[in-house]
């Protein structure tokens, strides 16, 4: 397929009809495809041909309204091609891969059709075709913090128009390493749907500040009512939160998903971007000479680093390793045990005066770990992190690791002592065993939620905790 472009752009809706013709063709073909993404049954072969001669028909009409994109979507008709005519096996896309690059064209609202044969990060684990209609959230305050202190090249902040069914799920990122690729590439962008971050938390802040009785200061309960206010907020906090990774006292691979590590150390590295955006969001509301967007979206970053921690990710997902769950229920157990949130009387109160300064410290006891860690075994890292934790939240009466280092096999490789951890090692407290029975309904109902207006509207109504 070769796309030349020879007219002026034009907005594409999620009622298009090549969009629409798009999404209905890649959805049947998702329905012909086994986990790999191949199509294995030689009978499905015919109307497997149909669905992808419709795609890149789409395509091809979609074109003109995609300049930036000519390279990627010529590349993307070829790829599918390839793929038609050697017999539906495992698709390899890394061409068309390598030359989609949004990271290139920041700028607000300019639109992109993306089209991958790709798992959904907390969505779906087989590689099936996948569209997503998408535009990008770029304010200028952001530009301004990207070209300053905050530089991040990688980072793309995006928004949902239309997707396939692998996106009506909790998968928040369109990431390349999802895709089906013959060798791995080096990956050059990350996209991540503010959006959806931003409408998931107005939802579960929503209801459980009416469950815990919590008082919003003014500047938080304008993030209930502000769908871009919110998702221009998430921006803010996943540009600094993502640089952070590869930023600091690093004494391992701040990728740690290619280490076998203790689930809880991946719970401190998150909780220590999270906690980074927030001291640097602390700065930059008090730094005069900053932008006055940035200096207001610095204030509301705090209150959702603090409340989308402590109310959604303790709480959503299994108990098996969930190292997001565990972050949240330290950073609630820690302000709790400096007195500043309190749970009295059957309400949830929060010291604002007081609570930067005790955020900032449990951030700083981590980057403290991280950079004693340097000059450690890694065994001895894993312990000292353990303790770290320990210290504040109280592990499984069952854990080996509670016990301290005699109960483990130090003499072993590493991978005994992963295998020692149990799959819950720090168990919700009495406090977060009934708030998830109250808010179970509501965090369920934000899958496939985006930051349209229906869609951020309060979900199932939730009863208030009580005493006994």
């Amino acid at each position: 397929m070769t796309i030349t472009v020879t007219t002026a752009p034009a907005r594409i809706s999620a009622d298009h009809p090549e969009w629409l013709r798009l999404k209905a063709s890649t959805t049947a073909l998702r329905s012909l495809q086994i986990q790999d993404g191949s199509v294995p049954e030689q009978t499905d072969h015919a109307a497997a041909a149909g669905h992808v001669l419709a795609i890149i028909d789409a395509l091809e009409a979609l074109a003109p309204s995609f300049p930036h994109d000519a390279r990627y979507l010529d590349l993307l008709g070829r790829d599918f091609t390839r793929w038609m005519e050697a017999g539906f096996g495992v698709p390899d896309f890394l061409d068309s891969l390598l030359a989609f690059r949004p990271q290139e064209h920041r700028e607000n609202g300019l639109q992109h059709v993306v089209v991958f044969p790709m798992y959904t990060q907390n969505g779906s684990s087989s590689r099936l075709v996948e569209a997503v209609l998408i535009d990008v959230i770029w304010p200028e305050f952001i530009a301004g913090l990207e070209e300053g202190q905050y530089s991040n090249k990688l980072f793309v902040p995006i928004r949902f128009l239309d997707f396939t069914p692998g996106y009506d799920t909790n998968s928040a990122v369109l990431f390349p390493e999802t895709v089906a690729v013959r060798e791995t590439p080096k990956f050059t962008w990350g996209a991540i749907f503010a959006d959806r971050e931003a409408a998931r938390f107005r939802r579960v802040l929503r209801a459980a500040a009416d469950i815990t009785a919590l008082e919003l200061p003014a500047e938080a309960a304008q993030l209930l009512e502000d769908q871009k206010l919110t998702q221009e907020t998430f921006v803010m906090w996943d540009l600094i939160h993502d640089r952070t990774h590869m930023r600091g006292d690093l004494p391992f691979d701040p990728f740690m998903i290619k280490q076998r590590m203790p689930f809880f150390l991946y719970s401190l590295e998150e909780l220590r971007c999270d906690l980074t955006a927030f001291r640097e969001s602390v700065k930059i509301e008090k730094d005069e000479d900053a932008d006055p967007e940035a200096r207001r979206h610095a204030k509301l970053v705090q209150y959702a680093v603090i409340f989308d921690r402590i109310f959604r990710f303790a709480i959503t997902g299994s108990r098996v390793r969930n190292y997001d769950g565990l972050g949240g229920q330290l950073l609630f157990a820690w302000l709790h045990q400096h007195r500043v949130l309190h749970w009295t009387d059957s309400r949830l109160s929060i010291d604002w005066d007081e609570v930067a300064g005790v955020v900032i410290e449990l951030g700083d006891r981590i980057d403290e770990l991280y950079w004693r860690s340097i000059d450690r075994p890694k065994t001895a890292h894993w312990l000292a992190a353990y303790e770290l934790i320990a210290g504040t939240l109280t592990p499984n009466p069952a854990s080996a690791w509670a016990k301290g280092p005699g109960a483990l096999p130090l003499d072993g490789p590493p991978r005994g002592l992963t295998d020692q951890v149990l799959d819950d090692e720090f168990p919700l407290s009495m406090f977060y065993e009934a708030l998830e029975k109250k808010m179970r309904a509501v965090i369920e109902s934000t899958a496939g939620i985006t930051g349209s207006s229906d869609s951020a509207r309060p979900g199932p109504a939730a009863t208030r905790m009580t005493a006994g």
